[in-house]
């Protein structure tokens, strides 16, 4: 789900970083607040793994698991926005994986709204326990989908020359099937059976020591 450089018009480069930035901010002000900055690093290094590692699918594409509503449930959606901006950094700048010019658009996509989504559903959930660990994984990680979706899908609608799209080269009717449905049938179960395995471990750990 990393967008890479090349397919993103500079415009939505400049807005997509206008809009993450001052959440990035806002997000390691609240990490900066609290004593629990060496369990996020912790889970920070899970999300690296999780997302270093891609699931072939059959019609020979791949994704990954997120681990951001996985890290918004323990320490609150901001302190997951923290987290995975610095993971997507260290991806992009050491490995390659997703582009510096998208930076803001992956932050958004794959930090800022599966953090959010996950954390709000898991609240809502939250009475039936291991059902809003599930949901809450499913759900963030089909959103983030979504989201990269709408950027990509957008380019040619709004920067073409001559008909001739200048950037990603795929409209709606293409690039929402082909990133929704995987997410939908695959990766979205996926991330929701590591959410519930992971929660229910740590939190039978934490009955277990109290």
């Amino acid at each position: 789900m990393h967008i890479p450089d090349g397919f993103l018009s500079p415009q939505t480069c400049i807005v997509t970083y206008g809009i993450s930035i001052p959440l990035i901010y806002k997000s390691f002000r609240e990490v900066i607040k609290e004593e629990s900055v060496a369990r996020l690093g912790l889970l920070s290094a899970l999300s690296f793994v999780v997302m270093m590692i891609n699931i072939p699918i059959p019609g020979g594409s791949s994704g990954h698991a997120l681990g951001a509503s996985l890290i918004a449930i323990f320490f609150g959606p901001w302190r997951a926005t923290a987290a995975l901006s610095i993971v997507l950094a260290i991806q992009a700048l050491l490995f390659g994986d997703g582009g510096i010019t998208a930076y803001g658009a992956n932050v958004l996509s794959m930090a800022v709204v599966p953090a959010f989504v996950g954390y709000w559903i898991w609240k809502v959930f939250k009475k039936w326990e291991k059902l809003s660990y599930f949901v809450a994984g499913y759900f963030s990680l089909v959103t983030s989908a979504l989201t990269a979706a709408i950027f990509l899908s957008i380019q040619p609608l709004l920067f073409s020359s001559g008909g001739r799209p200048l950037y990603f080269p795929y409209g709606p009717a293409i690039t929402f099937p082909a990133m929704l449905v995987p997410a939908l049938i695959f990766f979205g179960p996926i991330e929701g059976i590591l959410n519930l395995a992971i929660l229910s471990f740590l939190k039978k750990r934490n009955e277990e020591r109290s």
